[in-house]
């Protein structure tokens, strides 16, 4: 074989998950960023009616999924995207782990995908699937450090991945620096925003925000509306991009299910459910911080999405996994599953119930 795909991150976490299983109660599993509590149920009614299931979806969107997506960006950004300019995706994931291999058959010149050095995995794994250079941007603050991007590698690069809120750090990028960066380097700039429900610092952003040249933003209806199982999503911003990668995906048969075309529509109208949503994450990260910091664990509460980023003295994230396994029954993500700069932390993600959060939480406060 050529290529042999490395194992998946997280199914390095069995030993973990033995350690804490011994706990009367059990395990707390806040490894993988699953959510855990209920979709509208409205959506779940729509998405039962089947609608469209005879039929083959349009791969770019339904007109009223697309112009779903576009109200929502303009109430949550205060942005204009016509319909045209945005298209739907399967799930961001394979968006993510595709887009090198496509931008790539349309820009040959360039062979290299810059990413965050601490990142969700995928965007390395989308450069090596598509047989290209992945190379990491050092984070000065929880930002990409633009101007440590060598520029040899600016000159080969075909895209410049952001992540904002950050998967796993929690932190927020300076997104206008990213597209000005972006233009000066003539690089795409994708800046996956999924998390930009759950931002706690200021106001949700996005990167259309500083104009759709040469820029994509990314969003999810996981995250957002408790819906990973439906695998729905869209791109938006540059209309030459969207216009070719919306050809492109069509030839590869990418469609969303057009039922759940026609839920996530209605989910992507709503915001009082994500209100609803943004409370209980808020809460769990304030529940179990306070726990982990009383037990010696530092954890600043993150600028957005519903993770802490923690770090204990005298510990690298396995062994930081490994003791809270021990004392509390949490199953963690070591930081070095995203990137070795990570090697220090963990990562907790608050999806399960409150009564399990509390659970956790009282576990580590006998334990200090």
């Amino acid at each position: 074989m050529s290529f042999t795909p490395p194992s998946y991150p997280y199914e390095r976490l069995d030993g973990l998950k033995s350690i804490a299983s011994m706990h009367e109660g059990g395990a707390i599993d806040c490894s993988i960023g699953t959510p855990v509590d209920a979709p509208p149920e409205f959506v779940v009614t729509e998405l039962a009616k089947a609608t469209g299931a005879r039929g083959y979806p349009p791969s770019a969107g339904t007109p009223r999924y697309r112009e779903a997506a576009s109200g929502w960006l303009g109430r949550c950004f205060n942005v204009e995207v016509a319909p045209s300019q945005l298209a739907a995706c399967v799930g961001t994931k394979e968006f993510v782990a595709s887009l090198a291999h496509y931008l790539h058959l349309r820009r040959d010149d360039r062979d290299t995908v810059l990413y965050p050095a601490i990142s969700y995995p995928t965007y390395a794994m989308g450069a090596a699937l598509a047989r290209l250079r992945a190379v990491p941007v050092p984070m000065s603050g929880g930002t990409l450090d633009l101007g440590a991007i060598d520029p040899e590698d600016a000159a080969r690069a075909l895209v410049l991945w952001s992540n904002s809120p950050s998967n796993p750090t929690g932190h927020l990028d300076d997104l206008g620096a990213a597209a000005q960066w972006g233009r000066e380097h003539d690089v795409l700039v994708a800046s996956d925003e999924c998390y930009a429900d759950y931002t706690w610092k200021d106001h949700p952003r996005t990167i259309l925000e500083h104009g759709s040249d040469n820029v994509l933003a990314l969003h999810s209806i996981s995250k957002r509306s408790n819906l990973a199982g439906v695998r729905a999503g869209f791109y938006a911003g540059d209309a030459d991009v969207v216009a070719y990668l919306r050809l492109v995906r069509q030839h590869a048969g990418m469609m969303v299910a057009a039922p759940v075309q026609a839920a996530v529509a209605l989910a992507y109208d709503d915001d009082a459910h994500v209100e609803t949503q943004r409370e209980v994450y808020y809460r769990r990260l304030n529940v179990l911080g306070d726990a982990l910091r009383e037990a010696g664990v530092s954890c600043p509460p993150p600028q957005g999405s519903f993770y802490l980023w923690c770090a204990r003295e005298g510990m690298d994230g396995w062994q930081l996994a490994a003791w809270l396994a021990e004392v509390s029954g949490l199953v963690v993500s070591p930081g070095e599953l995203y990137g070795p700069e990570g090697g220090n932390f963990a990562r907790i993600a608050m999806v399960q119930p409150d009564e399990r959060i509390e659970l956790a939480a009282a576990r580590l406060k006998d334990s200090a």
